[in-house]
This record gives C-alpha cells, structure tokens and sequence, in this order.
C-alpha cells in the first residue's frame, strides 16, 4: 500500500475555505443551526425595537417639560413595561439560540474526534511510519479540542453580532437617513482593515498550529527515549532543538494573536469616532428641526448597537481564524488516502490448520526500491519456522506482508491456499498471535493486560500463564495483585513487561505464532523458562520465530535463511551446519563473539 505525497493531500487553503470544510462537515446539523440564526435574528430584531420606544419616552418627557404641560406618566409607564417585556422575551430567544449553538459545536467536535480515531484504523501502517506520533496526537487533542471550544465562542458570536449589525443598520436608515449614511461610512475604513487583517494573521495562525504539532512531537520523542537522550550526551542537542523550535512557536504565536488582537482598539476607534460624527450631525438635524432630541437619544443607542458588533465580530474572527489552522490540520489527516474497501463476500477462514506459502513475493516500502526479492517458501501445518539472517535482511518485512500490514507488490501470499489479499484484514489478524520485541502494555490492571480483548479468560487461566513464564510470584507481591494498575504504583522492568505480554500470547488460542525475538529483554535463566513455555504453546501449531540469537532456534522445524530480501539457505540446524555456508558461519560467530566477551 503506497501513500501519496502529505503536500498533496487535498486541504483547506485558507480561511475560506476552512470554514466552507467546516460547514459542510456540520451538515447534519443543518436544520438546528438554521434554527439558531432564526432566533438569533427574532431575538435581535425585537430588542431592536427598544431604542424608538425610548425614543419615544424621550420625547414624552420632554414635552411635558414644555411650560404649562406635565408628564403623561401612565403612558411613560405602559411605553417602560413593553420595553421590559420585549428585552425579556430577546433574552430568552437569544440564550435558547446560544444553547442550541453550544450544542451544535460540541456535537461537531466529538463526532470529529470519533471520525479522527475511526480514520486511524483505515489509513495504512506506512502513514505512521512516516509521521510523528507527538504531532499525530497534537492534530487530535490541541486541533480538534481548540476547533470545538472555539467554535462554541465565535460561531454563536459572530451569528448573533451579524444580525444585531444588520438589524440596528436596517432601523437606523429606517430611523434617520442621513444620520445612518454618516454612520455607515464612518464605520466602512474599520470594516476594511479588519478584512485586511484576517488575510495577513491567518497564515500565522496556520504556522502556530505547524509549530504545536513540532513542539508535541520533539517532547514526546525526548521524553520517551529519556535514558538514551541522557546516556549519549544529547541533552544540549534536545534542548537547543526545543529552544528553536519553542522560538518558532513563539514568534508564529505572537504575530498571530498581535496582528488579530489590533482588531480591537480598532473597532472601538471606529465605534467613538461614529458617535463624534453621528453627534455633530445629529446637532445640525436638531437646529434645523430635521429631528428631535429622542430621535437624536434613540440613534446614540443604535450607533452603540451598530459598532459594539464590530468589537465582537472582531474577537470572533479571531477564534475562527484559530479553528480554521486547526482544521487545516485536521482535515488534511482525514483526507489521507485510505486502505481500499476490502471485499466482505470474499473467502473466510474460520481457523486456518497452518499452511503458509509465499510465491515469489516481491515488496518495497518505497516505490521502486525492493526489499523483498522473489520471495518464495512452502510451511507445513505445524512447523515451527524460524527466519535468520543479518540486519536489513526484510525479516520482520516478511511478517509484516503474512499479517496484510502491508500489501505484496507482486506474487502471492496463502494460508491454506487461500491468498491473502482475497481475506479480510480482520479475517487474517485473527489466525495469527504476536510477540513483539516491543513490549506494548497499557495504564490498566494486570489481569486486563494480560487479557486483552478477551472476554472468555478465567483467573486461573490467567495465573496459569503468568506461572508458566515465571512472573506469577512477582504479580502477587503486588499491593494489589493481578488487580494492580501498571504505571499507577509499580514499575516493571524490560524484562517483566515482556513476561506479561507473552503471557497474554499464552492464552490466545489462534492457530498460528508470530514471535519477533520474544525473549530479547530477559536474562538467560528466565528465557529458558519462557522458551520452554514458548515450545509447549507452539506445539501442533504453525510459528514463525524471528531470531537474532540462534541459539534459541536450533530445534526450529524449518530455518529460513535471508540476505538482501531473499531466501539464499533453507533447511534444519543440523543439515544448514553441515553445509557449512551462510547460516553456518553466523551461527558460530555468535558464539565466538561470545567466547571473547
């Protein structure tokens, strides 16, 4: 399975077109969020009928402060009791749309960080090789998380700050022409520069979350190779990649946040310079008996109604120029070519009896440089085959290709003469139990380690294969026992990790083994109990065994001897010893090597 180019991958470019990803991807929330900006719209607009009705309670009270006139109080008390009954009716609509918006956002992050965790297990194997996990794992915490509380914050923001600027636009031409011109234009040089602004941070907003990711992935990777960072003298080097790197980071985040952040003081200049000129006009209005003082008090509101949107239209495009980098991030992984739809009517092996065949299989992880070359093998039911041979040999590739991680690029693969490629994924995984150099373990109890994925495992199964790989007695030394979290309040060695997780093997009943030097992280008593277990579960069951160290492969039914990504000697101990060629001579190195130390 090849992967194309990350560059070009299709992505979102700019905030545009992030945000048109964004609100296709919402799509099934169309309706409620159609919803939402109804509201906001009816909530905002019924507010928008406050300042004429205060406009009107100005112009009662002043005409009844004329000489020989009163103030008709009954009618300034029914004008107040509608005001606080149309300002009550907005804020309910408005916090019902903010609800819904709320809503909306959350639902979309979560359903995104559940396609994110969905995509993981259809891209292929090679997509992880060639990424950072520290930065794989930035895209699904800081872009997603950042996508979802952003979003919460500008999209209900910037939904009701445009209908509130729509709407105290519409009522101040409605109210007053020429003063709604002057406050238009007054405001038209911050709307430009705000537009100005969004297209110049953006891109540096796009470089923090570049630079995030760095950061997560440099920390995760020093801090998991912590001990060899400090064995081999690398903390300067660690620490001067941190430091630019955190200067990067620094720089981007800086540029981004200053840039945007001048969008403030900017609207807010608009916003007082719009009152200066809404007043002067307002006053030669008045002089010239074009308007009236509530008039005049009713268009002040509105100019405050009209430029206060600008200030939050400003902070919301600030958190959307934040989730749209984010989503740049987010969507390029999800549009990462994907393993291709396996066929379901195909062949399916309920359990496999263990015939293995490799037909002159050729493979490269790269396109045009092979490491497997004209493979070819036949294994027998049962056999215990071990596969040798010196560093980059493609030993490991080989098992890789029997367990379909990857796809052969030429030749065939068959288990009980069914190949492979025709078998489901899953169906394949399920013939096959592996043991790893790698110790993989989880922050969980003992006994749900070592059952992993497996629901019909007893206590006593579970103690039985622990006893079986000498680890039994450890275990129970715990506070807790079987019952104790690992990485909680125990710390296990290489080696232990490594006993539990063929203990884990131990209680698998696939009919096929997969041991990648199993015992490499144990000393020479304890891999002598664990090779005896190893022997006793791989009884009457097909394994292959990727050795380093021969010796503990001398019984080993079929030894497949590689060099350069092909099979060059093949037989048992003794017939490869008596040859005296490839395998012969690695063979008695290791004990020369041996000899010496």
């Amino acid at each position: 399975m090849r992967i194309r180019d990350r560059s070009q991958a299709e992505k979102p470019d700019d905030f545009g077109s992030a945000w048109k990803r964004i609100f296709r991807y919402m799509g099934r929330y169309r309706y409620a969020f159609y919803a939402a900006v109804g509201m906001s719209a009816v909530g905002t607009a019924i507010s928008l009928a406050g300042p004429n009705m205060i406009s009107d309670i100005t112009d009662l009270i002043k005409d009844g402060l004329a000489p020989g006139k009163s103030v008709d109080l009954d009618a300034v008390a029914s004008i107040g009791m509608s005001l606080l009954m149309l300002y009550g009716i907005s804020a309910a609509i408005l916090l019902a749309q903010n609800l819904i918006m709320s809503t909306i956002t959350q639902r979309t992050a979560g359903n995104l960080r559940d396609d994110i965790s969905e995509k993981m297990n259809r891209v292929p194997l090679g997509f992880f090789d060639g990424s950072s996990s520290g930065d794989l794992m930035s895209r699904v915490t800081n872009d997603a998380d950042s996508m979802g509380q952003s979003m919460n914050q500008s999209l209900g923001m910037m939904i009701s700050s445009v209908t509130l600027f729509l709407g105290s636009l519409a009522m101040m031409f409605l109210t007053n022409v020429p003063m709604a011109v002057t406050a238009v234009l007054s405001s038209l040089l911050g709307i430009a520069m705000m537009a100005a602004i969004v297209k110049v941070s953006q891109k540096h907003f796009e470089m923090q979350q570049t630079n995030l990711g760095r950061m997560n992935g440099h920390v995760g990777e020093t801090y998991s190779s912590h001990i060899i960072v400090k064995a081999f003298g690398g903390e300067e080097s660690a620490t001067g990649k941190f430091d630019a790197i955190n200067g990067d980071l620094t720089r981007s985040s800086f540029y981004a946040m200053f840039i945007s952040g001048t969008m403030m003081p900017i609207t807010n200049f608009v916003g007082n310079f719009g009152y200066v000129m809404v007043c002067l006009v307002g006053a030669v209005l008045v002089i010239d008996g074009s308007a009236t003082i509530g008039t005049i008090v009713a268009f002040m509101i509105y100019i405050r109604l009209f430029t206060q949107p600008l200030s939050q239209i400003s902070q919301a495009l600030t958190n959307m120029q934040s989730v749209a980098a984010g989503a740049e991030r987010v969507f390029a992984f999800l549009d990462e070519e994907e393993i291709p739809e396996e066929r379901r009517d195909g062949p399916h092996i309920e359990r496999a009896v263990g015939r293995v065949e490799f037909r002159d299989v050729h493979f490269g992880y790269v396109p045009g440089k092979e490491i497997i070359k004209g493979f070819s093998a036949e294994i027998e039911p049962g056999q215990k085959v071990a596969i040798v041979g010196p560093t980059g040999a493609g030993k490991t590739t080989i098992v890789n290709l029997l367990m379909r991680f990857y796809d052969v690029d030429s030749g065939q693969i068959l288990i009980d003469g069914i190949p492979v490629s025709e078998m489901t994924r899953a169906n394949v995984h399920e013939q096959f139990c592996m043991v790893l150099q790698n110790s993989w373990l989880f922050g969980d109890t003992v006994r749900n380690n070592i059952a992993f994925n497996r629901r019909d495992v007893s206590d006593e199964q579970i103690r039985e294969a622990c006893r079986a790989v000498g680890i039994d007695r450890y275990i129970m030394s715990l506070p807790d026992g079987y019952s104790t979290v690992i990485g909680a309040d125990t710390e296990l060695s290489a080696g232990q990790k490594q006993q539990l997780v063929i203990a884990r093997a131990l209680i698998d009943r696939s009919p096929m083994l997969i041991f990648d030097e199993a015992t490499s992280s144990v000393d020479t008593r304890t891999e002598k109990i664990i090779q005896e277990s190893l022997d006793r579960l791989s009884s009457g069951r097909t394994s292959f065994v990727i050795a380093h160290r021969l010796s503990t492969i001398r019984n080993s039914d079929l030894i497949l001897v590689m060099k350069d990504g092909n099979i060059i000697e093949q037989g048992n101990h003794e017939s490869l010893m008596a040859q005296g060629g490839f395998y012969c001579g690695l063979y008695n190195s290791q004990f020369e090597t041996a000899g010496a130390n």
